[in-house]
């Protein structure tokens, strides 16, 4: 069975996205971390706010390892990550997706 994990920025906190929606603790080894579960056309889905609910933990202090391993002790078997981004370059213009293939 498909569990999707999201993790997004801002603003994914919308409850309309999901149905039956619940608020949950997750309680990992690398500390607490609080996601919201439901379904998405009725796929299991797990909306993760990458920066807290209320968007109150700077991107220097993310604890990334308790996030992935909340979503996987609720059960997710993927996991979707968005960002919103500036660039430099001018070739990308507002709007435009962009997928990163340098790491």
């Amino acid at each position: 069975m498909v569990k999707i994990g999201i993790i997004g920025g801002s603003g994914l906190d919308n409850p309309d996205i999901l149905k039956d929606a619940k608020d949950e603790k997750v309680k990992t080894e690398y500390g607490d971390v609080l996601v919201k579960s439901g379904k998405i056309n009725n796929v299991d889905v797990v909306l993760m706010a990458r920066h807290g609910r209320e968007h109150t933990t700077p991107p220097t202090e993310i604890n990334f390892r308790a996030n992935v391993k909340a979503l996987k002790e609720a059960g997710c078997t993927h996991i979707l990550a968005t960002t919103a981004v500036g660039s430099l370059r001018t070739e990308i213009g507002r709007g435009d997706l962009v997928i990163l293939d340098q790491f």
